[in-house]
């Protein structure tokens, strides 16, 4: 059976996003998943000076864990219309270890946020930058309005639920392939 990695592009302890890559694996049929915190891969931030030190245990844990898997569900916590100050570290990272990011591999690429705009800035950003970063097949999803359409670990929301799913269903297929 293939297995996925999903993970929040955060690293806060009440991440939103966390929460939707979580509900998306938990939506896969065929696959399984592990879910990660970004908080356990603490590293220095990226400069060439500190590459000059070599890499650190958190980067060469983390940088492993891509090559593990067969795919990836991540969602991009969206600060000030770009990526988080912790993923962007941990992103910078890791593509010095590797330039291939995703290793080629699918992507289901989401953001949400507590507005109607649901991430999409950094949702673009993301696509446009992972694609040319390993991201084989990269689906997306936005998700506004995070706490009036998720309640009690589920999306409550029907129509914004039933694009999730077919998104999901999708990057699955990819995965299975």
């Amino acid at each position: 059976m293939r297995k996925i990695l999903a993970f929040a592009g955060s690293t806060s302890s009440t991440s939103i996003n966390k929460q939707l890559a979580t509900f998306a694996a938990e939506n896969l049929e065929n696959t399984s998943f592990d879910v990660i915190d970004l908080r356990d891969f603490e590293m220095p931030i990226y400069s060439e000076d500190e590459e000059k030190n070599g890499f650190s245990e958190s980067t060469k844990k983390f940088s492993a864990l891509l090559d593990a898997y067969d795919g990836f569900i991540l969602s991009l916590a969206e600060h000030n219309g770009s990526y988080a100050a912790a993923f962007k570290n941990i992103f910078d990272w890791s593509s010095r270890v590797e330039a291939n990011v995703f290793r080629d591999k699918p992507l289901l690429l989401m953001a949400t946020s507590p507005g109607g705009m649901g991430g999409r800035f950094v949702l673009e950003a993301g696509a446009q930058k992972f694609s040319r970063m390993g991201a084989k097949e990269l689906v997306s999803f936005s998700f506004p309005n995070f706490q009036d359409n998720f309640k009690e670990g589920k999306m409550i929301h029907e129509d914004l639920l039933k694009v999730l799913k077919k998104q999901v269903q999708t990057f699955e297929n990819f995965v299975n392939q």
